[in-house]
Order: C-alpha cells, then sequence, then structure tokens
C-alpha cells in the first residue's frame, strides 16, 4: 500500500504510481492500492494490479491554511474523515509493507492512527519514502519539529528510502535522526520514468514546455509566451502542456496568445501521457519538480528550468545543484533575471547544451530498481518471519 497526502500538485501521485507499477511487473504475484488525494487521480490510467482510493481532497490557501475541496466540511472533520478511511482500508487491506511518500505523519497527522496498528499488528514493515529535496535544511528542521516528524520516523518507520543519490543532495541535512535511524537509509537513485510503448509525437521538431500540475506555473508559461511574441524568428516550435491545476482565466488569457502566435505554440490542458511528448520533443522547458526532473533525465533531454522559489527553495536547490554536474541548464531569477530576453536566449542555446547522459554517473537512475530488489527481500523476510 502506498500513502500520498496529495494538496497540491502531481508529484506524490505520479512518484507512487511509478513505484507501485515497478513493483507489481517486478513480482506477477503482488498487487499495490494507492490512497491519494489528488483530484485528477481517476484521469490517471493504472497498470493491472494496481488501484487507488480516492482520499477526500484538501486545498491550500493563499495565507497556507487548508480548506475542504468540495464537501463544505471544516478542515478538522475532513482530516477525522481521511484518517478513518486509511485506517479501514489498511485493515481490510492488510499490506505487506506500506511506503508512506513525504510526510512522516500524513497530512495533519491523519496517518499516525494507521501507523500505530500496523506497528501493533506487528507484520507490515512501514517505510518512509523521501524525495531527493525537500527544503532548506533550517526549514525543513522547523518544520518537522512543529509536526511530530523526526519523532514519528524514529518511532514507527523500518527503512527510509531516499529517491536520489546522497552525492547529490541529503534532504535529511539539519533533521536531528538518530544515528539508528540514519542506519536504516537507502539511497535508492532516481526513479527512471517508463521508455516503455510510447505514443504518436506531434509533428517534429519542437520543444516542450511543461510546468508540472501547473498550479504555480504561470511565470513560467508567460515567459515562453513572451519569448515567441518578442522574437518571431524564434524556433523551434513549442508544445506547451497547461497542466490540470492551471487556473480556467488564466489559462483562457493564454489561449488567446497561443492562437495569434498561428501554429509557433500550440497547447493542450492536461496530457496523462506524457511521456510521448518527451520521447519526440527536441529540447524542454520546465520547471523543478522531482517527476519533471526524472522524465528530463530518463529521456535524455536539453532542458532548462525554470524553478520556483516559493514557497519551498526545493527546485531551486535541485536545479542548482543539477546545472553544477552538467546535467541541466538553470534560469536563475537572480543571475539570469526572468526577462523574455534570458528566455529567448536559453531556447537558442538549448540545442548546444550537452546531453544528460554525458554527465550522468552509475546508478543514477537506478531507483526503480533498487525498490523492487529492497520489496523483494522485505517480503521474503516477512514470509520467514510468518513461517517461525
Amino acid at each position: 500500500m502506498l500513502y500520498s497526502h496529495d494538496t497540491f500538485g502531481l508529484g506524490h501521485l505520479r512518484r507512487s504510481r511509478a513505484l507501485a507499477s515497478a513493483i507489481t511487473q517486478a513480482d506477477p504475484s503482488a498487487s499495490a492500492l494507492i490512497l491519494t488525494g489528488s483530484p485528477v487521480a481517476g484521469r490517471f490510467t493504472f497498470p493491472r494490479r494496481v488501484d487507488h482510493v480516492r482520499l477526500p481532497g484538501v486545498t491550500k490557501r493563499s495565507d497556507g491554511s487548508y480548506a475542504s475541496q468540495t464537501i463544505g466540511m471544516g478542515i478538522d472533520e475532513v482530516t477525522d474523515l481521511r484518517s478513518g478511511i486509511i485506517r479501514t482500508t489498511a485493515q481490510q487491506y492488510d499490506p505487506d509493507i506500506l511506503i508512506v511518500d513525504k510526510e512522516p505523519t500524513g497530512f495533519r497527522g491523519e496517518l499516525l492512527p494507521t501507523l500505530e496498528m500496523l506497528q501493533d499488528c506487528g507484520r507490515s514493515k512501514l517505510i518512509l519514502g523521501l524525495r531527493d529535496v525537500l527544503d532548506e535544511p533550517e526549514v525543513l528542521a522547523t518544520e518537522w519539529a512543529r509536526k511530530g516528524a523526526v519523532e514519528a520516523t524514529e518511532k514507527f518507520y523500518d527503512e527510509i528510502w531516499v529517491y536520489g543519490m546522497k552525492s547529490i543532495y541529503d534532504p535529511t541535512a539539519g533533521l536531528p535522526l538518530s544515528i539508528e535511524t540514519q542506519a536504516h537509509m537507502h539511497w535508492t537513485g532516481y526513479l527512471r520514468r517508463d521508455l516503455g510503448p510510447i505514443g504518436i509525437s506531434p509533428e517534429v521538431p519542437y520543444i516542450l514546455i511543461t510546468p508540472g500540475g501547473g498550479g504555480d506555473g504561470k511565470a513560467m508559461v508567460n515567459l515562453v509566451l513572451s519569448a515567441y511574441e518578442q522574437d518571431p524568428n524564434l524556433s523551434p516550435r513549442a508544445v506547451l502542456v497547461y497542466g490540470p491545476f492551471l487556473s480556467g482565466e488564466l489559462r483562457a488569457d493564454f489561449e488567446e496568445r497561443v492562437e495569434a502566435l498561428n501554429g509557433r505554440v500550440t497547447a493542450v490542458g492536461f496530457e496523462s501521457q506524457i511521456e510521448t511528448l518527451f520521447a519526440g520533443a527536441q529540447g524542454v522547458v520546465c520547471m523543478g519538480g522531482y517527476n519533471t526532473f526524472c522524465e528530463v533525465l530518463s529521456f535524455d533531454k536539453r532542458a532548462v528550468i525554470v524553478p520556483r522559489t516559493v514557497p519551498r527553495l526545493e527546485q531551486w536547490l535541485r536545479a542548482s545543484r543539477a546545472e553544477k554536474l552538467g546535467l541541466v541548464r538553470m534560469l536563475d531569477e537572480n543571475r539570469d533575471g526572468l526577462t523574455p530576453e534570458a528566455m529567448i536566449r536559453a531556447i537558442r542555446n538549448l540545442s548546444n547544451q550537452p546531453l544528460p547522459s554525458q554527465a550522468m554517473t552509475d546508478g543514477l537512475l537506478d531507483g526503480l530498481d533498487y525498490v523492487t530488489e529492497r520489496v523483494d527481500t522485505l517480503l521474503q523476510t516477512n514470509a520467514e518471519q510468518a513461517a517461525q
């Protein structure tokens, strides 16, 4: 079972889906169930023996507080409802392994009753999965202290899997984790994207423009459109994927601008099979989310990353480190300026960038293989313990 709280964006669900797919493909006897709060979970296809349970959605307000997304309940009531669904599902599904994405205690502590129950039963292995970068060490330490996340990690989790490489970044730097807990950390490498059957890509050549889920993609999309508007000779053409969370009003405005560019930029709203667009692209302009970064590496695409810097520095930290390693190019607000001229230069220089593969180290994209081997080991351990 995989827990993915999903209060914003697509990252947690897509990561959980990639893990579930790899685990069930590697073991024909395995099934996987994803618990997710994503409002667009139903728009994804799931492989055989993988399914999902949709938790009541919550949304983050501009002041940082949370509210129920649709059902008109108070946030405490919604959290209690979600917590009950999670616990009941875990009780019925009885997982051998629970993989929790990023939040050790879940959204507002909703996972704690389930962790207590599974630990008391003693049959399930509890895994905390962390992306390569969480936030600045000082900021993260304050956040985890407020949530009681360090205590929960020490108390409940058998292992911590970091979906990255320690040589690139340590997301737990600054956290007061015990030596014993640190000894149970596994650095898996990044999670390779599926390079299986690819659909028919748009007419080439083109560059792919993707702000991920799109909820915070306004600035980047505006910058790309401004670059094509300002330079009538800018090429190749661009294929823009808005993402499902870009607001309708913003999208209507962008649609007018796209239409006026007469085919030099084309746009789609949401593409659940974005792998097809990655495969055919000459290069990529994107934000710096974990999943998009994995796709850039997996498809070996020259990329310009325009990272967000609020509310977290996660994307900037990832992009900055990747640029130093020669994997991507970053458009940095303070160094380059977020101007149409800077974007024009970046797009024109895309074809001159080295491919990520020219800078990759061994094991960089071995995350899914590492995870499936680890799952096999844990299942064998479970079976041996049950037989005793």
